[in-house]
C-alpha cells in the first residue's frame, strides 16, 4: 500500500552488481575454482603417496573435515567479504602492533637503569605509526607526498524519510548532479566520536549570574547539573560527515579547494551544508582519529538535551 508521500516518486531500475566477480564454473568465481583446484590437488597427491599404507575409506575419514572446512572458507562470506579472505584479515590485525605513536624520529627504547620487572610490565614499545599526511597548510590542504593533495570539508545531514515524494526525487537529483560533476576522486567519511558535555556545563554555570531573572539563572544552573549527570551516566557519543577531495598531483593544493566549494554549490540542491575546513579544523580531525576514544574539549557539538 502507497501513502500520500509516495506520489511522485520515480520507479528506477537498480541495475546488476558489476563489481561482482564472474563465475566461470557453476557458482564458483575464477578464485574460488583456482582454491579448490588447488587443495584437490594437494589432496590427490597426498593420496597418491599414501595408498600403498591406507585403505581409501580411512584417507576419506582423515580428509573429509579439512575439505569441509576448505571450502566452508572459499565459498562461505562475512559481511560481503569471502571467509578466506575475511581470515586474512583477521590473521593481519592480529599480528600487527596495537599500541602506534607518532614518531618519526623513532621510539626509543627504556633506559638501562629501569629493573626488568617494570619492563615486563610496561609490556612492547608502540610502533610508529605510519601516517600518509606529511603536513598542512595555512588553507587546510593536506600534503599526501606521492599521493597528492586533499582538502576537508564538513557535511550537515537530510531527514530523507519525512520528504514527501517530489521532495526526495529532487534531493536525490541534486545528490546525482553532483556525483555526476566529480572529476577527481572523493571520499565521503563518516564518524563516530566522544561527546564532552563538562564544557558546557562549566559555561552555563559561568553564564548563570548574568542572566536578567533570578528564574532564569536557576534553570541555567539546573540544566548544567542535568549535564553533568547526563554526562556520568550515559556514554555519549555524535557522528560527523566529511567530504575529503583529493587531487594526485603534488602541486594541486589549490585545485583540491576549489573542488570543495564546486561541492559545496553543488550539494546545495540537496540541502546538505558544506563547510569547508581551515587548518585547525583539519588538525582536530586528524587528532581525533589517531585518538578515537579521547573526547576533545575543545570541540563544540550541538548536543540536544
Amino acid at each position: 500500500m502507497h501513502g500520500t508521500h509516495d506520489e511522485g516518486v520515480e520507479a528506477v531500475r537498480i541495475p546488476a552488481d558489476v563489481e561482482r566477480p564472474d563465475r566461470v564454473l557453476g557458482p564458483f568465481t575464477a578464485r574460488q575454482t583456482a582454491q579448490l583446484a588447488a587443495v584437490a590437488l594437494l589432496l590427490y597427491g597426498v593420496w597418491w603417496l599414501l595408498r600403498p599404507h591406507m585403505s581409501a575409506f580411512a584417507f576419506l575419514a582423515m580428509t573429509t573435515p579439512v575439505a569441509g572446512v576448505v571450502t566452508a572458507l572459499v565459498v562461505g562470506r562475512r559481511e560481503g567479504i569471502g571467509l578466506d579472505r575475511f581470515l586474512f584479515a583477521a590473521l593481519a590485525f592480529a599480528r600487527s602492533p596495537k599500541r602506534q605513536v607518532h614518531a618519526p624520529e623513532g621510539v626509543p627504547s627504556l633506559p638501562r637503569f629501569v629493573p626488568r620487572r617494570l619492563r615486563r610490565a610496561a609490556g612492547p614499545a608502540p610502533c610508529p605509526i605510519a601516517v600518509p599526511a606529511q603536513g598542512i597548510d595555512e588553507m587546510g590542504v593536506v600534503d599526501l607526498g606521492a599521493d597528492g593533495r586533499a582538502a576537508l570539508a564538513s557535511c550537515s545531514t537530510v531527514n530523507f524519510a519525512l520528504r514527501t515524494g517530489p521532495e526526495q526525487n529532487a534531493l536525490t537529483s541534486g545528490f546525482a548532479h553532483w556525483l555526476n560533476s566529480l572529476t577527481g576522486p572523493v571520499q565521503i567519511l563518516l564518524t563516530t566520536h566522544r561527546v564532552e558535555l563538562a564544557p558546557m556545563a562549566a559555561s552555563l554555570r559561568e553564564g548563570a549570574p548574568a542572566l536578567p531573572h533570578p528564574a532564569l539563572e536557576a534553570a541555567a544552573r539546573a540544566h548544567a547539573d542535568y549535564l553533568d549527570q547526563l554526562a556520568a551516566t550515559r556514554d555519549l557519543t555524535a557522528r560527523r560527515h566529511l567530504v575529503i577531495a583529493r587531487e594526485p598531483q603534488a602541486t594541486s593544493g589549490g585545485r583540491a579547494c576549489q573542488r570543495v566549494h564546486e561541492t559545496q554549490r553543488a550539494l546545495a540542491s540537496a540541502e546538505i551544508v558544506v563547510t569547508p575546513l581551515d587548518a585547525d579544523r583539519v588538525v582536530e580531525e586528524f587528532t581525533d582519529a589517531c585518538n578515537p576514544e579521547m573526547p576533545n574539549p575543545h570541540r563544540q557539538e550541538a548536543v540536544s538535551c
